[in-house]
């Protein structure tokens, strides 16, 4: 009877102490920690910001735009830029001397003003860049500011004792569209592939709308176990976000 007794206990701790843990994971307040009029940054786990600009347009009006920052270490990468140089070097600025790390690499996922539009500001801080070929190709031909280093399906770069990754999966917002992943962590940086829940279809002037639910489809499978997902423009979610992603272009 003693030993049942002991085993109930023993089992029962076990399980608080599970429970905490993982409540502990889950239960991260998310918090805006800089705000300026140019460039708010949300912390929204312990080692991924959101930075969000904007982008004052003809048919949407004042745009804000999303990007992440992931750290490790004394480390971060920046994927997306903020929409200009001044809120690039305003970013760059606060990630040195709050978060005192230094920028290991920015990651443009499309050719679009709202992702690399302050790449400029990264260079003049020797901040290597790195994106997809295509997204090469079409800075070229569009005159903007070109990224450095380029990959042809995916790449892989070192943040602290971390890993990220950015990827090709096929056409969607662009046709150079990539995503970035932090393993660690388990989030997922849609940038413009993806929507906010209940988003529109937004700009379309670029995109192959056909071939856009597909792209996430493959995006979905690849990354199972994602828990939290950006997207490029409104609130950040869970995986309801590639499922709803996938509706909203299903059968264009």
């Amino acid at each position: 009877m003693k030993n049942t007794i002991k085993n109930i206990f023993v089992i029962f701790f076990s399980f608080f102490i599970l429970s905490c843990s993982s409540q502990s994971k889950e239960s991260f307040k998310t918090k805006e920690i800089y705000k300026s009029n140019s460039l708010i940054i949300t912390q929204i786990s312990e080692n991924a910001f959101i930075h969000t600009s904007f982008k004052q347009t003809n048919d949407f009006g004042n745009v804000p735009c999303n990007g992440l920052v992931v750290k490790d270490k004394n480390e971060t990468i920046v994927f997306d830029t903020p929409t200009n140089d001044k809120s690039s070097e305003e970013l760059i600025q606060w990630i040195n001397e709050k978060l005192h790390a230094k920028i290991n690499a920015v990651i443009p996922t499309h050719f679009h003003d709202d992702s690399l539009g302050g790449l400029l500001a990264f260079h003049k801080q020797n901040i290597p860049s790195y994106s997809y070929a295509k997204t090469i190709e079409l800075a070229k031909e569009n005159n903007f500011v070109i990224p450095e280093n380029s990959f042809t399906d995916s790449v892989i770069l070192k943040v602290g004792d971390k890993e990220v990754t950015a990827k090709f999966f096929g056409e969607g917002h662009t046709r150079d569209n990539t995503v970035g992943y932090f393993p660690s962590e388990n989030i997922l940086f849609g940038g413009c592939l993806l929507k906010e829940l209940e988003a529109g279809k937004g700009y379309l002037g670029d995109a192959n709308v056909s071939a856009w639910s597909n792209t996430v489809e493959k995006v979905k499978k690849e990354y199972p176990n994602v828990r939290i997902v950006v997207p490029g423009h409104g609130e950040y979610g869970d995986g309801r976000l590639l499922d709803y992603t996938i509706a909203l272009f299903k059968g264009q």
